[in-house]
């Protein structure tokens, strides 16, 4: 399996974690409940990810004409949990369609921006996107757990979804 195709897996795989995370709070209003010496709900990390994987996957390397309001991610409240899988969706989608469209040269290449003051390669941004991505995804589950006091798991990272 070509790296493109490990990266895409591995995206998807974790924004479908997400969408699993979303749709275990037991309602809206949970979806944006934050934990004592927490800033964001399940929610705001969703949008950030969502927002994230659009911009830097979507529209910087495929071209996309998403625009990302970050500040809204981090401060809109009130989406149903419906929308917000909807915006991981198109998260998905966006990185599909991104990557589908990359050849190994663009891998190789610096990332068409700096990133953080600093230029990097494509590739190691690409792993850097996913861990980030899997961090939030984390984040996301522990705070859903100690919100509602559930323990059970959404299973968000089966390794099963990444066997071709």
């Amino acid at each position: 399996m070509s790296f493109l195709n490990v990266i895409r897996v591995q995206i998807v795989r974790e924004l479908e974690g997400f969408v699993r995370e979303v749709e275990a709070c037991p309602n809206d209003e949970v979806l944006w409940q934050v934990a004592p010496g927490v800033t964001n709900s399940v929610g705001t990390l969703a949008l950030h990810v969502s927002g994230n994987l659009q911009d830097f996957v979507g529209r910087v390397l495929g071209g996309s004409s998403y625009v990302r309001n970050r500040e809204h991610e981090f401060s809109h409240r009130g989406s149903t949990r419906a929308e917000v899988v909807a915006e991981l969706r198109r998260a998905s989608e966006a990185v599909s369609e991104a990557l589908a469209g990359l050849g190994p040269s663009r891998l190789d290449a610096d990332y068409p921006m700096p990133v953080g003051g600093h230029t990097v390669n494509t590739a190691t941004f690409l792993v850097h996107l996913g861990a980030h991505l899997a961090f939030h995804l984390g984040q996301a589950g522990y705070l859903r757990r100690i919100v509602t006091g559930s323990n059970s798991s959404t299973s968000p990272l089966p390794i099963a979804a990444l066997v071709p």
